[in-house]
């Protein structure tokens, strides 16, 4: 029965709740230009960010993610460029996202800036849904579920984020086309809803001094996208001496999650976070895990980059 579950699972998200398509992240504050491409440059110094998302762990099938992202201010800093690469797995779909990312950054006299964002992606769509009738009977053909999917998608976002050293505001549509992701005249239609959906994420935070070692960073992320409700992510970090970060956050209507992050160095920091599943789903999981790994290069004993906490 699980398994059963687990292969009819990315068909009925296609028919039915196909706008939940953009992979989520725990450690959305410390991956920001995978949320919105304005964000390029902000972190001062060329920055590297990878992360590593295993959702519904028990689950065969369950989404598994990868994101790997580089920016950094150019041109007098005026300009921020930057690139990432998202791999996500559901089931029987695979897709592979590739994105450009370009900011125009606008400084003010109290050295905060605001930064306009432009990207262009492509996206390799594949849903293999053969598999399906293979799973069951290997001897069995079935033309219903004989096709293969292998799309290649081009799209382009944009995005605007306001910024000083304690407090973050931004707005972001990273994926504007409508592009159909199942193709024309092929033997399994799912209909128009098989579809790239706009998705609008708002993000904003702020950091409060308790005192010399100790910091309060709440922050909140929304999400909008047509035919799925409205998702709120609420999160607050505790920063200690500006090395270790414990937080919770609360995504509504989905999971509780606990945040770790060390400073190991001043270029390096590593983070994790787990999702304890409040959904229905729970029952089947053990819960969500997520590794991120950041490196920033370009630090040097004549220059003190002050430390970011998003």
């Amino acid at each position: 029965m699980k398994k059963l579950f687990v292969l009819l699972f990315p068909i009925i998200l296609a028919n039915t709740l196909f706008a939940q398509q953009d992979a989520m992240f725990t450690q959305y504050m410390f991956n920001g230009l995978v949320l919105n491409p304005a964000y390029a440059g902000s972190r001062e110094v060329l920055s590297a960010t990878a992360l590593y998302r295993n959702q519904w762990v028990g689950i065969d099938g369950a989404p598994k993610t990868v994101t790997f992202s580089m920016h950094a201010p150019v041109r007098n800093e005026k300009v921020g460029l930057g690139i990432i690469f998202c791999n996500d797995r559901l089931g029987i779909t695979n897709t592979n996202n590739v994105g450009l990312n370009y900011a125009y950054r606008i400084t003010f006299k109290n050295k905060a800036r605001l930064s306009l964002g432009l990207q262009a992606s492509v996206l390799q769509y594949r849903a293999d849904f053969a598999s399906i009738a293979h799973s069951f009977s290997p001897s069995v053909f079935d033309p219903a579920f004989s096709l293969v999917i292998n799309r290649w998608l081009p799209n382009f976002g944009t995005g605007i984020y306001y910024y000083t050293n304690k407090f973050y505001a931004g707005a972001s549509v990273p994926n504007i086309l409508l592009n159909r992701l199942n193709g024309e005249g092929t033997v399994f239609q799912v209909g128009d809803k098989a579809s790239q959906y706009r998705h609008l994420f708002l993000t904003t935070g702020y950091v409060f001094d308790i005192n010399k070692s100790l910091k309060l960073k709440p922050s909140i992320l929304v999400k909008f996208v047509q035919g799925a409700p409205i998702e709120f992510d609420f999160n607050a970090n505790l920063w200690l001496f500006d090395m270790f970060a414990v937080g919770l956050s609360y995504r509504t209507r989905d999971s509780i999650d606990a945040l770790f992050e060390f400073q190991v160095t001043p270029q390096l920091g590593i983070g994790y976070a787990y999702d304890y599943t409040l959904t229905p789903l729970g029952k089947y999981t053990s819960g969500s895990h997520e590794i991120m790994l950041r490196y920033e290069f370009g630090f040097s004993k004549t220059r003190i980059i002050t430390p970011r906490y998003f």
